[in-house]
């Protein structure tokens, strides 16, 4: 359920990013301002309404998924703490979407990388010395990503502040035409996965973690893909709005030539290991 939110969370960053990185490689810096703050507040509130309906909502589609009885106390406890902090979930991914759009991607690995591993203290702390379970686990979660959120917020504004254009009336309607496909696209293989889910689920808490361990692994292949495509979004965007649609093709071929090596790459591990 959560990968879910995390995608419709990375989808509506990778729409929002092509907009801005039009205005960005066309050096409207007013409109590009404004595109980014119309991505913030319009996914600000769209993570609290989804917030909302998740934590009402959360424990009767964990049964509707047939979770296991022993494990369903935890699931809904774990569930509760983290569409608190749906907010921050879809602010940092929207806001590392910016940092693309803007080519500055190793800002949000930075952060990403401080908070993944202040997550990881935090769980440890928080499972072996303060005994709180899985609560300590969604806790740890929420508190890394708030703090990351906040940090990259600011960076982004200094960044911004920096590039001169006065912002302009929030328009939706293009960002949304492109946000929408691209959130559709990134949830409905996470969709279908859930419907996978709930058919495992019914074989009991041990065919479960087996299946959510597989699942980790098959994370980690799909991931390097994805972030090629992302890159490639706002690098097209970027070089359309620059009216150097040359170098776009040039963009599709090397990208291409980096997933066939990451894919020969995986599959090798994956197969010796």
């Amino acid at each position: 359920l959560t990968n879910i939110f995390i995608c419709v969370a990375i989808g509506g960053g990778i729409g929002a990013s092509v907009i801005v990185s039009r205005y960005f490689g066309a050096k409207e810096y007013g409109r590009m301002k404004t595109a980014v703050f119309t991505a913030l507040l319009s996914f600000l509130g769209i993570s609290l309404v989804l917030g909302v309906a998740g934590l009402f909502l959360g424990n009767q589609i964990m049964i509707w998924l047939n979770t296991p009885q022993d494990c369903l106390d935890m699931t809904a406890q774990y569930l509760r703490i983290y569409f608190l902090g749906l907010p921050f979930l879809f602010m940092y991914n929207v806001l590392s979407a910016m940092f693309n759009a803007l080519g500055k991607s190793r800002i949000p690995l930075y952060f990403l990388i401080f908070s993944s591993v202040f997550n990881v203290v935090l769980d440890i702390i928080m499972v072996t010395k303060m005994d709180m379970g899985v609560a300590g686990v969604a806790w740890a979660t929420l508190i890394a990503q708030g703090i990351s959120a906040v940090l990259s917020f600011a960076v982004l504004i200094k960044n911004l502040n920096d590039l001169e254009g006065k912002q302009k009336t929030m328009e939706l309607s293009e960002m949304t035409r492109i946000a929408i496909p691209s959130i559709l696209q990134q949830s409905t293989v996470s969709i279908g996965m859930m419907l996978v889910q709930s058919v495992v689920n019914g074989f009991g808490s041990e065919a479960l973690a087996g299946f959510s361990a597989a699942m980790r692994i098959e994370s980690i292949c799909v991931v390097p893909m994805s972030a090629i495509g992302n890159a490639v979004s706002s690098y097209t965007a970027q070089n359309i709005g620059a009216q150097q649609k040359d170098r776009v093709v040039q963009g599709l071929h090397a990208a291409s030539k980096m997933v066939i090596v990451c894919a020969a790459v995986i599959c090798f591990f994956l197969e010796v290991f």
